[in-house]
């Protein structure tokens, strides 16, 4: 039974390598994502690597086997799953729902997560627009672009939020843009690093940088 510990390293491997389009995981990556030296983190990958779960090469590296893989989409799904059942049953905002589910996702069973995910009706995506992997491991990746590379005058549907940080997720809120919601850009100046976003009737400021963050389905 993998410990928290190693449940923490090997999530956050597995999403520090998805977002860098598989390239590996540096210590220093690791080392300001969960908050400790450098030195602990390069001792960890050793154990992760005696244990097969990871590769890891000095000043290069770590990537997961693909039992690391299933192991980290266990987790995911389990994390995922609970921030459903936070948000559409006990009536939580999304931006509550992210700290809760980090700790109850090493308490709960594979088995219990099935009942929730049974529950919910088999949910594809979580509230932030995640998707949800499949208890036998497949994952599901939606086909969505950058806020960031739409030009004016294109329509959107926003499919996803990389950012999670509750002050940003309540921003959102508070613009009107929540996952699903139909708007249109109506500026965006790379140069400025800036891009205005229609929403119904409200004009939405957002920086080049949390633009990025935003991933959406173009509709025009």
């Amino acid at each position: 039974m993998p410990t928290l510990t190693v449940e923490n390293y090997v999530k956050a491997i597995y999403q520090i390598c998805a977002s860098e389009r598989g390239k590996p995981a540096t210590t220093g990556e690791l080392a300001k994502r969960l908050g400790i030296s450098p030195g602990s983190v390069t001792s960890m990958l050793r154990t992760l690597a005696d244990t097969e779960l990871a590769e890891y090469q000095a000043y290069e590296g770590v990537r997961l086997t693909e039992k690391g893989d299933l192991l980290a989409l266990r987790i995911l799904r389990r994390h995922r799953l609970v921030e459903s059942f936070l948000v559409n049953v006990l009536d939580l905002s999304w931006d509550e729902v992210h700290e809760e589910a980090e700790h109850l996702e090493h308490a709960v069973s594979d088995r219990l997560v099935d009942r929730i995910d049974e529950y919910l009706g088999f949910p594809e995506r979580d509230p932030h627009g995640d998707p949800i992997p499949t208890a036998d491991g497949r994952l599901k990746k939606p086909e969505s672009t950058p806020m960031a590379e739409l030009s004016a005058g294109n329509g959107f549907i926003l499919d996803r939020v990389l950012d999670q940080s509750p002050d940003f997720l309540r921003y959102l809120s508070e613009s009107g843009l929540e996952i699903g919601v139909e708007a249109e850009i109506v500026e965006n100046h790379p140069s400025a690093g800036a891009l205005i976003v229609r929403t119904g009737d409200r004009h939405v400021s957002l920086g080049r940088l949390a633009a990025d963050k935003l991933l959406v389905r173009k509709v025009s």
